[in-house]
């Protein structure tokens, strides 16, 4: 299961999701063109993409419980379509409905694809490589927002809104093909786990996965570290820099590839230790939450704009939370029979989008009630408004962190139920260590 087919399909499936990331984070490059063409205020433009990842959110479960009972192949595909048809109406709409329009269509077909293509790697990878694979899936999307960034940009700047929007939906024309012709959703001669099951049996399944308290707490450590990034990079991240910090386009996409740099650096990492450690994935979370509400404080407190290396530093710790946030995902895997993992990771990954799509409406709230009353002398992107807006962060990143402590709590209560105790931190280190100077004391030759 881990022969050259497998990582076709996997490479096939990770194509349709570097796509439905590059049709998600778009709208964060068009911030400021997007206001002159529609004309519209910062809660306007916050709207677009807040309804965007509702769509999305609300998608997930649905999706979840779809891709159970009729395969990830048809999802992928489904999805792809979907997007294309939202980048050609985006391409030409000059209104804000029309533009609404455009994004929901993105969004829904958005939602259709990351829990498809990560039901598709226990299917085709042994389990000891599914988190290193799973964590190898978020990397690897995460090229979609390089191209966003890049050549998305780069034909937005200089052909043009219709273009751009135009480059991205036949993106998705060749992720339909693609699919349809190559992607499997079980090896030859294995039997494709379904959910046939009625309404009833599909509220108890549902149901099922929440009660589960390892299911809460992917949703929750989904929730705290995954929004940050995606409010920076989909969104408000491009206008603060350009507007709130003063840099030029050019160095804002250098941090923004750093971003995606980062994020694949960073993914391995995080998936060997997920292998090695799972008694300590909820402590990864916390750990990779508290970095990040370091470093948003360092950037909204010190006086002035921001160094650019510190910029940098902001950068790469929102970076950590992407694929930090597949420990969710990781959770929802382990706590969760095979038959109910598409469900249980739409509940995971609805946490991370809500705490997104909040953040975002209320940056942008902040920013126009503060530009209403004049606090930005009449900037309504100043770096003096971001500083207020932006902190509506540590509120949600304050309520995810409570949230995991509560449910982890729950779940090493019922291991423990279960005969697996959790050892503290500090005990479990020791214990490394004396095992580890073991191992290198049997392996030490002597005079004999």
């Amino acid at each position: 299961m881990t022969a050259p087919r497998a990582w076709l399909i996997w490479t096939v499936g990770v194509f349709g999701y570097l796509v439905a990331v590059s049709q998600r984070t778009s709208f964060g490059v068009v911030g400021l063109e997007a206001t002159e063409r529609f004309h519209a205020s910062a809660s306007a433009i916050s709207f677009f993409t807040v309804l965007q990842l509702l769509v999305y959110a609300a998608l997930q479960i649905p999706v979840g419980l779809l891709v159970d009972r009729f395969g990830s192949r048809a999802m992928i595909a489904g999805g792809a379509v979907l997007m294309g048809l939202g980048q050609f109406q985006l391409a030409f709409a000059d209104s804000i409905p029309g533009g609404v329009l455009g994004r929901v269509l993105v969004g829904a077909g958005d939602a259709m694809t990351f829990i498809s293509v990560i039901r598709l790697i226990p299917l085709w990878f042994a389990p000891a490589r599914v988190p290193l694979v799973t964590q190898l899936t978020g990397m690897s999307g995460q090229l979609g927002q390089l191209i966003s960034v890049i050549p998305f940009a780069f034909v937005l700047h200089s052909a043009g809104w219709t273009p751009a929007f135009l480059m991205l939906a036949g993106m998705s024309a060749v992720a339909v093909v693609l699919v349809v012709v190559l992607l499997q959703d079980v090896p030859p001669g294995v039997e494709r786990p379904t959910s046939q099951q009625g309404l009833k049996a599909t509220g108890v399944s549902l149901a099922r996965a929440w009660r589960q308290p390892g299911t809460r707490l992917g949703m929750w450590s989904h929730f705290t570290i995954q929004f940050s990034g995606t409010v920076f990079a989909m969104t408000w991240g491009y206008p603060f820099l350009i507007s709130g910090q003063g840099l030029d386009a050019g160095t804002v996409a250098s941090l923004m590839a750093l971003y995606v740099a980062a994020a694949m650096a960073v993914g391995p990492f995080i998936g060997r230790f997920v292998s090695r450690h799972p008694l300590r994935r909820s402590t990864m979370v916390l750990l990779i939450a508290a970095v990040t509400a370091a470093a948003w404080a360092a950037v909204l407190l010190i006086p002035g704009r921001a160094p650019l290396w510190l910029l940098a530093i902001l950068v790469v710790a929102l970076a950590i939370g992407g694929p930090g946030s597949m420990i969710g995902f990781d959770f929802a895997r382990t706590f969760n029979p095979a038959h109910r993992i598409g469900t249980a990771t739409g509940i995971v990954n609805v946490g991370g989008f809500i705490a997104a799509l909040t953040a975002i409406f209320l940056i942008g709230v902040v920013l126009d009630v503060l530009y209403a009353s004049g606090f930005s002398n009449g900037v309504l992107y100043g770096l003096d408004p971001f500083r207020i807006a932006l902190s509506i962060q540590f509120l949600l990143l304050g309520l995810g962190t409570a949230a995991v402590i509560g449910c982890r709590r729950k779940v090493r209560r019922r291991m423990a139920e279960q005969g697996v105790v959790v050892p503290p931190l500090r005990t479990a280190l020791a214990r490394q260590r004396r095992e580890n100077l073991a191992r290198r004391n049997q392996n030490t030759p002597t005079d004999d």
